[in-house]
């Protein structure tokens, strides 16, 4: 209740009637379409790769812009190529996604293996915390359901939705309904050294390859340009010394998934702060160039700048 009365002092949530009404009415639609079985599911997302690849062209510049300064050694065709099986694996994403919503335990087992959550254990019987670094590549959003099989009390870092209470409330039940807690972003340190500080052993599962502010100090290289990252993960694993595990979500075949654990760093403390954010960025330019249609092409990752008097960090 504290929350909800938070949410409707912050100007961010403020909608009118109408608004209100439409944002309310696509949800119940949302809950309607969680209910049904897969096989429909999967009839939707085809119905929904025709509209959104040639019907409307969704930000068809964009990820084509971004697949052909990733990969500069492909044809044309070859891009081509990568971007259609880009839309077909986001309208799947969009479509589980939703269904996420009504998902049994017993569905999600069959359809998202888990492995390396073994490494994890003799850390929560320490009561040591740690942190989880992923990124926007296969289906992250049913990666909440790990706090079923986890050791640790999962804490998920998320942005507000602005301006759609109704859907930032859809949402946040599909990922908390495992147990796992959300964190609004700029809670995020505070949280996981209130963990640190209680004993009580949790993960903190950021997607670190959003984009910063252009100011931000740290610019690297990404995927063949210069792009931003926050540097909070770093800070945050070196004042608390929490183990670095690396999230990566295989995808085995339509509808079925692998979550994968591996660790980057136990003892942060000995690492320089540089090498954190780098050891992950090249993590994931590791996996992103191995099956790249998964990867989230259609986010606007390289729109900044970078300011003169930041320098690159490589």
């Amino acid at each position: 209740m504290a929350d909800e009365s938070l949410r409707k002092q912050d100007k961010r949530y403020h909608e009118g009637f109408l608004k209100r009404l439409l944002n309310g009415g696509v949800v119940l639609l949302l809950k309607f379409i969680s209910v049904l079985p897969f096989w429909i599911i999967y009839g939707i997302a085809d119905f929904f790769y025709l509209v959104v690849r040639y019907g409307i062209g969704y930000r068809k510049k964009v990820i084509f812009d971004n697949l052909r300064h990733a990969f500069p050694e492909k044809s044309e065709q070859e891009i081509t190529t990568i971007m259609n099986r880009y839309y077909r694996h986001f309208c799947d994403f969009s479509l589980e996604t939703i269904k996420l919503h009504r998902m049994s335990e017993k569905q999600m087992e069959k359809r998202l293996k888990i492995t390396g959550l073994d490494a994890m254990k003799p850390y929560a019987d320490e009561g040591r915390s740690i942190m989880m670094l992923g990124f926007h590549y296969n289906n992250w959003e049913w990666c909440s359901s790990i706090q079923s099989k986890a050791y640790h009390k999962l804490l998920m870092i998320v942005n507000p939705i602005r301006g759609n209470l109704a859907f930032e409330k859809y949402i946040e039940y599909s990922r908390s309904k495992w147990g796992g807690k959300s964190v609004p972003v700029h809670k995020s340190a505070r949280t996981a050294i209130e963990y640190v500080r209680r004993g009580e052993p949790a993960v903190l599962w950021l997607a670190a390859d959003q984009t910063p502010p252009a100011n931000s100090p740290f610019w690297t290289m990404f995927l063949n340009r210069e792009a931003p990252f926050f540097t909070g993960p770093e800070k945050i694993a070196i004042k608390t010394n929490q183990p670095i595990f690396f999230l990566h979500v295989k995808k085995v075949k339509r509808g079925h998934y692998e979550a994968e654990f591996t660790q980057l760093f136990e003892d942060p403390s000995k690492i320089e702060s540089k090498d954190i954010l780098l050891t992950y960025i090249r993590k994931m330019e590791e996996v992103i160039r191995e099956t790249p249609e998964y990867y989230l092409w259609s986010h606007r990752r390289w729109k900044h700048t970078r300011p003169e008097g930041i320098e690159l960090t490589l």
